[in-house]
Protein backbone atom coordinates (compact mmCIF):
# COMPACT_ATOMS: atom_id res chain seq x y z
CA UNK A 1 0.00 0.00 0.00
CA UNK A 2 2.42 1.98 1.10
CA UNK A 3 4.44 1.46 -2.16
CA UNK A 4 1.22 2.16 -4.45
CA UNK A 5 0.62 5.74 -2.66
CA UNK A 6 4.36 6.96 -3.30
CA UNK A 7 3.93 5.85 -7.24
CA UNK A 8 0.80 7.71 -6.81
CA UNK A 9 2.22 10.85 -5.48
CA UNK A 10 5.19 10.96 -7.63
CA UNK A 11 3.23 10.44 -10.82
CA UNK A 12 1.03 13.36 -9.59
CA UNK A 13 4.08 15.52 -8.73
CA UNK A 14 6.06 14.88 -12.24
CA UNK A 15 4.16 17.22 -14.48
CA UNK A 16 4.59 19.95 -11.95
CA UNK A 17 8.40 19.13 -11.82
CA UNK A 18 8.67 18.73 -15.99
CA UNK A 19 6.94 21.96 -16.38
CA UNK A 20 9.49 23.76 -14.19
CA UNK A 21 12.56 22.57 -16.74
CA UNK A 22 10.46 23.57 -19.94
CA UNK A 23 8.80 26.85 -19.06
CA UNK A 24 10.98 30.07 -19.97
CA UNK A 25 10.01 32.19 -17.07
CA UNK A 26 8.01 31.54 -13.96
CA UNK A 27 4.11 31.69 -14.10
CA UNK A 28 2.09 34.80 -13.31
CA UNK A 29 0.31 35.00 -9.96
CA UNK A 30 -1.83 38.13 -11.10
CA UNK A 31 -3.21 39.86 -13.56
CA UNK A 32 -0.64 42.38 -14.26
CA UNK A 33 3.25 43.31 -12.91
CA UNK A 34 4.40 46.37 -15.29
CA UNK A 35 7.34 46.78 -14.67
CA UNK A 36 9.07 49.60 -11.99
CA UNK A 37 12.17 49.97 -14.61
CA UNK A 38 13.72 52.89 -11.77
CA UNK A 39 13.40 50.36 -8.60
CA UNK A 40 16.54 49.86 -7.27
CA UNK A 41 14.88 46.60 -5.71
CA UNK A 42 17.03 43.75 -7.21
CA UNK A 43 15.08 40.28 -7.87
CA UNK A 44 14.41 37.67 -10.62
CA UNK A 45 12.70 40.25 -13.07
CA UNK A 46 11.00 43.87 -12.08
CA UNK A 47 9.10 44.73 -9.59
CA UNK A 48 5.42 45.93 -10.33
CA UNK A 49 4.44 49.74 -10.16
CA UNK A 50 1.46 50.80 -8.77
CA UNK A 51 0.34 53.41 -11.09
CA UNK A 52 -0.72 52.16 -14.70
CA UNK A 53 -1.39 53.10 -18.08
CA UNK A 54 -2.29 51.48 -21.45
CA UNK A 55 0.79 52.93 -22.42
CA UNK A 56 2.67 50.42 -20.05
CA UNK A 57 1.49 47.84 -22.81
CA UNK A 58 2.00 49.68 -26.10
CA UNK A 59 5.17 49.71 -27.83
CA UNK A 60 5.63 51.43 -31.79
CA UNK A 61 8.96 50.69 -32.10
CA UNK A 62 8.30 47.96 -34.81
CA UNK A 63 6.63 49.12 -36.68
CA UNK A 64 9.24 50.92 -39.20
CA UNK A 65 12.32 49.39 -40.78
CA UNK A 66 15.93 50.21 -38.56
CA UNK A 67 19.13 51.47 -40.27
CA UNK A 68 20.90 49.02 -41.46
CA UNK A 69 24.05 50.75 -41.86
CA UNK A 70 26.53 49.30 -39.33
CA UNK A 71 29.64 46.55 -39.24
CA UNK A 72 27.26 43.68 -39.93
CA UNK A 73 24.65 45.48 -42.08
CA UNK A 74 21.84 44.15 -39.81
CA UNK A 75 19.96 45.22 -36.82
CA UNK A 76 17.57 44.38 -34.15
CA UNK A 77 15.27 46.07 -32.67
CA UNK A 78 14.10 44.69 -29.41
CA UNK A 79 10.36 44.65 -27.86
CA UNK A 80 11.18 42.74 -24.29
CA UNK A 81 10.55 44.03 -20.59
CA UNK A 82 12.57 47.26 -21.20
CA UNK A 83 10.76 48.56 -23.72
CA UNK A 84 7.21 47.09 -22.54
CA UNK A 85 7.10 46.88 -19.22
CA UNK A 86 3.51 45.32 -19.29
CA UNK A 87 5.56 42.52 -20.56
CA UNK A 88 6.93 41.77 -17.16
CA UNK A 89 5.94 38.20 -15.85
CA UNK A 90 3.67 37.58 -19.05
CA UNK A 91 6.96 35.37 -20.55
CA UNK A 92 6.55 36.60 -24.10
CA UNK A 93 8.52 39.11 -25.93
CA UNK A 94 9.17 39.89 -29.17
CA UNK A 95 12.22 41.95 -31.94
CA UNK A 96 12.06 43.10 -35.60
CA UNK A 97 15.03 42.14 -37.12
CA UNK A 98 16.02 44.61 -40.83
CA UNK A 99 18.78 43.10 -42.90
CA UNK A 100 20.63 44.58 -45.84
CA UNK A 101 22.03 42.79 -48.44
CA UNK A 102 24.60 40.85 -47.05
CA UNK A 103 23.48 41.41 -43.66
CA UNK A 104 24.51 38.77 -41.21
CA UNK A 105 23.08 38.60 -37.83
CA UNK A 106 26.06 37.00 -36.32
CA UNK A 107 26.10 33.82 -34.65
CA UNK A 108 24.50 33.81 -30.81
CA UNK A 109 22.62 32.33 -28.27
CA UNK A 110 19.50 33.64 -26.02
CA UNK A 111 19.85 31.16 -22.77
CA UNK A 112 16.66 32.30 -21.38
CA UNK A 113 14.39 31.83 -24.63
CA UNK A 114 13.93 30.07 -27.34
CA UNK A 115 12.58 32.17 -30.86
CA UNK A 116 10.81 31.91 -33.51
CA UNK A 117 10.77 33.82 -36.80
CA UNK A 118 8.66 35.20 -39.22
CA UNK A 119 10.21 36.18 -42.21
CA UNK A 120 8.32 40.15 -43.40
CA UNK A 121 10.17 40.47 -46.90
CA UNK A 122 12.95 39.15 -48.40
CA UNK A 123 14.87 35.91 -47.92
CA UNK A 124 16.94 34.67 -45.46
CA UNK A 125 19.71 31.61 -45.11
CA UNK A 126 19.13 30.79 -41.25
CA UNK A 127 20.62 27.75 -39.31
CA UNK A 128 21.57 26.54 -35.75
CA UNK A 129 24.17 24.26 -34.29
CA UNK A 130 23.13 21.60 -31.58
CA UNK A 131 25.52 20.81 -28.62
CA UNK A 132 26.50 17.46 -30.78
CA UNK A 133 28.10 20.60 -33.51
CA UNK A 134 25.51 18.95 -35.82
CA UNK A 135 24.57 22.89 -38.39
CA UNK A 136 20.78 22.25 -39.54
CA UNK A 137 20.69 25.36 -41.98
CA UNK A 138 17.29 26.73 -44.40
CA UNK A 139 16.76 29.17 -46.54
CA UNK A 140 13.45 30.76 -45.63
CA UNK A 141 10.82 33.19 -47.08
CA UNK A 142 8.41 36.01 -47.02
CA UNK A 143 5.50 34.37 -44.79
CA UNK A 144 7.72 31.09 -43.37
CA UNK A 145 8.79 30.58 -40.42
CA UNK A 146 11.89 29.33 -38.42
CA UNK A 147 12.33 28.08 -35.07
CA UNK A 148 15.81 28.41 -33.03
CA UNK A 149 16.03 26.12 -29.90
CA UNK A 150 16.30 27.56 -26.19
CA UNK A 151 20.34 28.64 -25.41
CA UNK A 152 21.57 27.02 -28.99
CA UNK A 153 24.18 28.80 -31.25
CA UNK A 154 22.46 30.21 -34.06
CA UNK A 155 22.53 32.98 -37.41
CA UNK A 156 21.20 34.66 -40.11
CA UNK A 157 22.43 35.91 -43.49
CA UNK A 158 21.01 38.10 -46.36
CA UNK A 159 22.54 36.58 -49.17
CA UNK A 160 19.79 38.29 -51.23
CA UNK A 161 20.42 41.63 -53.10
CA UNK A 162 17.09 43.48 -51.42
CA UNK A 163 16.52 44.18 -48.03
CA UNK A 164 14.67 41.34 -45.23
CA UNK A 165 13.13 41.42 -42.42
CA UNK A 166 11.86 39.06 -39.83
CA UNK A 167 9.65 39.06 -36.64
CA UNK A 168 10.90 37.37 -33.89
CA UNK A 169 9.26 36.19 -31.19
CA UNK A 170 10.54 34.34 -27.52
CA UNK A 171 8.80 33.03 -24.48
CA UNK A 172 10.85 35.22 -21.75
CA UNK A 173 10.11 38.48 -21.11
CA UNK A 174 14.28 39.12 -21.28
CA UNK A 175 15.58 36.35 -23.68
CA UNK A 176 19.37 37.75 -23.53
CA UNK A 177 21.23 37.23 -26.26
CA UNK A 178 24.91 36.44 -26.27
CA UNK A 179 26.86 37.13 -29.27
CA UNK A 180 29.76 34.08 -29.28
CA UNK A 181 32.52 36.59 -30.81
CA UNK A 182 32.18 39.71 -28.50
CA UNK A 183 32.01 37.23 -25.58
CA UNK A 184 35.10 35.99 -26.60
CA UNK A 185 36.90 38.80 -28.11
CA UNK A 186 35.46 41.82 -27.05
CA UNK A 187 34.66 41.16 -22.67
CA UNK A 188 35.77 43.27 -20.05
CA UNK A 189 38.27 42.17 -18.66
CA UNK A 190 39.40 39.81 -21.37
CA UNK A 191 39.61 36.37 -22.04
CA UNK A 192 43.68 35.80 -21.55
CA UNK A 193 45.11 35.62 -25.00
CA UNK A 194 46.71 31.76 -24.51
CA UNK A 195 43.32 30.92 -23.85
CA UNK A 196 41.83 31.79 -27.29
CA UNK A 197 44.90 30.83 -28.76
CA UNK A 198 44.91 27.46 -27.65
CA UNK A 199 41.02 27.08 -27.98
CA UNK A 200 41.12 28.53 -32.07
CA UNK A 201 44.45 27.06 -33.07
CA UNK A 202 46.10 30.64 -33.98
CA UNK A 203 48.85 32.40 -32.79
CA UNK A 204 48.54 35.45 -30.25
CA UNK A 205 48.57 38.22 -33.23
CA UNK A 206 45.43 37.08 -34.76
CA UNK A 207 43.73 37.08 -31.23
CA UNK A 208 45.28 40.39 -30.58
CA UNK A 209 43.55 41.59 -34.33
CA UNK A 210 40.63 40.44 -33.49
CA UNK A 211 40.26 41.77 -30.05
CA UNK A 212 41.20 44.83 -31.74
CA UNK A 213 37.98 44.88 -33.77
CA UNK A 214 35.92 43.89 -30.78
CA UNK A 215 37.21 46.24 -28.00
CA UNK A 216 34.05 47.63 -25.98
CA UNK A 217 33.49 51.21 -27.36
CA UNK A 218 34.38 54.25 -24.84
Amino acid sequence: MAASAYVLLISMLMPIFLSSFVSADPDLLQDVCVADLASDLKLNGFPCKSNITADDFFFPGLAKAALTNNTFGATVTPASVTQLPGLNTLGVSMARIDYAPGGLNPPHTHPRATEIVFVLTGELDVGFITTANKLFTKTIKMGEVFVFPRGLLHFQINNGKVPAAVIAGFNSQLPGTQRAADALFGSSPTVEDHVLTKAFQVGTKQVEKIKSRFAPKK
